[in-house]
């Protein structure tokens, strides 16, 4: 392998590496995310935006990228991509193009190559930090000098970047496997060709009766599409709306629940999203999902803390504190709410077994709970799947 790209942490570590992906140079926050599967997936989330991400299993495209599992519009969100083995031939049944060439259409850079474990267990021992990856200057120092004039991610809102600019409707389900048949969910992204292997498109399995759904508005902080058909699964009707809609426009809507979703970058820098929650505490049951899940710690006075490498993966264990059942999760976050900072307005509801951090929250008087995780998947493991019907139950309550 040709050495033709570096990757220059702010501390001064260097890596060599070949180039993949498009050609050039881009900056970022350096995590990594233990994740086996699901690179597509982690790469349109929208919680990576400003982060160059850095994938802990060894090879990584070896079943392409095909067009479906996207969790955004408009392609990938990291800012960067970082491999062990980046494994050009492809193969499987529903890949239309290589990773190689994804990153290329959609001008992410990518580096492969480099020894991701010394990697990752040095962002463990120093923490994750800026990163610039470049394929054009192979100067060490002249890399380094650029990162450190970087002010980090924390000193921009990066949910601008990636909220949606308009309101809309969501009302498609989760994919499904039909055993007999072979059949699953296609989404209105979805493969093109999918008569020609035996896969047919079907309505949105919408649980309960028309007459009874529930109407839900999502403000959009980068919303997972994952989220939007898990919510639909349990028998709600959909409204997404920019994150910075006002709270009296969204109380006018009339619904019977907001959820407040993922998202990336630091809560405090969104400040508007912050007021607009206190706004509706007290008027709307509110469920907070990750990003969601910091905004409503900082709505209700508290405080939020940045971890030293975050949790990025599909495959952290929790305990649901009300069950004492141990869930596997998929985790993408670098900030936490400090639980005590609320002063008993919130009791604890789920911890992570990895590093004790806490992981969920529910309010002691209003229909309001959060979880730091994610319950949706996309991907990872669907354990804690089952809390969006607990919203649903909440609000029939």
């Amino acid at each position: 392998m040709a050495i033709n790209a570096l990757l220059v942490l702010s501390d001064g570590t260097v890596f060599e590496g070949g180039s993949f992906g498009t050609e050039g140079e881009t900056i970022g926050e350096v995590v990594f995310n233990t994740s086996m599967t699901g690179y597509q997936e982690i790469l349109t989330d929208p919680s990576y935006k400003g982060q160059i991400v850095t994938m802990t299993y060894s090879q990584i495209g070896n079943y392409g990228v095909n067009e479906q599992d996207i969790e955004s519009n408009s392609g990938p969100k990291v800012e960067g991509f970082v491999v062990k083995e980046y494994i050009d031939f492809h193969s499987n049944w529903r890949s239309a193009m290589s990773l190689g060439q994804y990153l290329k259409d959609n001008r992410i850079v990518g580096i492969e190559g480099i020894d991701t474990r010394a990697l990752t267990r040095h962002l463990r021992n120093h923490g994750a930090q800026m990163g610039i990856i470049s394929t054009k200057d192979l100067n060490p120092e002249s890399l380094l000098a650029k990162v450190r004039k970087h002010p980090g991610i924390s000193a921009f809102d990066l949910v601008k970047d990636v909220t949606t600019a308009e309101q809309y409707k969501w009302n498609e389900g989760c994919w499904k496997w039909q055993s007999a048949n072979a059949e699953f969910r296609i989404s209105d992204f979805g493969f093109r060709n999918y008569k020609s292997v035996g896969i047919k498109e079907e309505k949105s399995a919408i649980r309960n009766p028309q007459s009874a759904m529930k109407r839900v508005v999502v403000y959009d902080f980068g919303v997972k599409f994952n989220i939007l058909r898990n919510l639909v699964e349990a028998g709600f009707d959909v409204t997404v709306v920019p994150a910075q809609t006002p709270a009296e426009k969204v109380l006018e809507m009339n619904s019977d629940g907001i959820v407040l979703s993922n998202g990336p970058g630091d809560p405090e820098t969104v400040t508007y999203a912050i007021e607009n929650t206190k706004k509706l505490m007290g008027k709307k049951p509110i469920f907070g999902i990750c990003l969601g899940h910091q905004i409503l710690g900082l709505a209700m006075g508290g405080r939020t803390y940045k971890l030293k490498f975050g949790h990025h993966g599909g495959n952290h264990p929790v305990k649901d504190l009300s069950t004492d059942r141990v869930e596997i999760t998929s985790q993408n976050h670098n900030y936490c709410v400090d639980i005590n900072s609320l002063k008993g307005q919130v009791r604890l509801t789920h911890r992570n077994l990895f590093d004790g951090s806490e992981e969920g929250m529910q309010h002691v008087e209003l229909p309001v709970f959060s979880v730091q995780h994610h319950p949706e998947a996309g991907p990872g493991p669907n354990d804690a799947s089952h809390i969006f019907k607990k919203f649903r139950e909440m609000i029939e309550k």
